[in-house]
């Protein structure tokens, strides 16, 4: 799992961008919630029947699980949507009575069509709001909960943090996680928090990036090749070793044949 966990960062390593944007422009993505941070209720959004909605309407007086996603993204985006899906089925919670879903697409330029794709199968409706805004209103909510992106205007892409946030009723930001890594525990426990009101785990900030594959060509780019070439010369030593290690011990007086 660690292994996994590791390849996939350096797949995404969040320095290791497109040309599109510049090392200074990647350094200011990420996720850092400041202390208290707090979703205004009254911010409002559309939803996929295309009805006027507050935050405070989908929150609903329940325990959120918040998810800033790009609807047109299918390299990261798609497959975290599938993980917390996953992970919220295992909860023992139940969406509508235990917690929220709300799902905000963080690209104005995305609308109600994209929304339903990207969510198509992946979510039941019940306790659940799929919403675009405009680019105030994204704007608004993503600064207040610290989640910094930037526009790849050249790849018509999205550098985003690839981050979920548990939010309290009264829309306080309660505890961070990581939307590549979520276990349904820590899930579970997250929402729970969230309903009993007690703050989690906002330390630290988070940087690992939904950014850096070249989908139209299917490669990495030149600094991502670079971070795997080390981590595949680095497994190649230990193997070597681990052999050197094996044949030492074969030609020891009395080692079997």
């Amino acid at each position: 799992m660690k292994r996994a966990i590791l390849l996939l960062m350096l797949a995404l390593w969040p320095s290791l961008a497109r040309a599109g944007l510049t090392e200074q422009q990647i350094r200011r993505v990420g996720f850092d919630p400041p202390a208290g941070a707090h979703v205004p209720l009254s911010l409002t959004f559309t939803d996929l029947d295309g009805r006027q909605v507050s935050v405070r309407e989908a929150i609903n007086g329940r325990p959120t699980l918040l998810i800033p996603a790009d609807f047109t993204c299918q390299q990261i985006c798609g497959p975290a949507l599938t993980i917390a899906s996953s992970a919220l089925r295992q909860t023992g919670l139940t969406p509508g009575r235990d917690y929220s879903l709300v799902i905000v697409g963080i690209d104005p330029r995305d609308g109600i069509d994209d929304a339903r794709r990207f969510t198509q199968g992946q979510i039941g409706d019940a306790g659940t709001a799929v919403l675009t805004g405009s680019r105030e209103t994204i704007a608004a909510l993503l600064d207040a909960i610290g989640y910094h992106t930037e526009v790849d205007g050249d790849d018509d892409a999205i550098a985003h943090p690839a981050a979920f946030v548990t939010l309290a009723p009264d829309g306080r930001l309660v505890r961070a996680l990581s939307s590549l890594a979520l276990q349904p525990g820590d899930l579970r426990l997250a929402l729970l928090e969230a309903g009993n009101g007690r703050n989690g785990g906002l330390a630290g900030r988070i940087a690992l990036l939904c950014y850096g594959f070249d989908a139209v060509h299917g490669i990495y780019t030149s600094r991502i090749i670079t971070s795997l070439q080390l981590f595949g010369a680095a497994t190649f030593a230990v193997m070597a070793a681990l052999i050197g290690l094996m044949l030492m011990r074969s030609r020891r007086p009395g080692a079997s044949a």
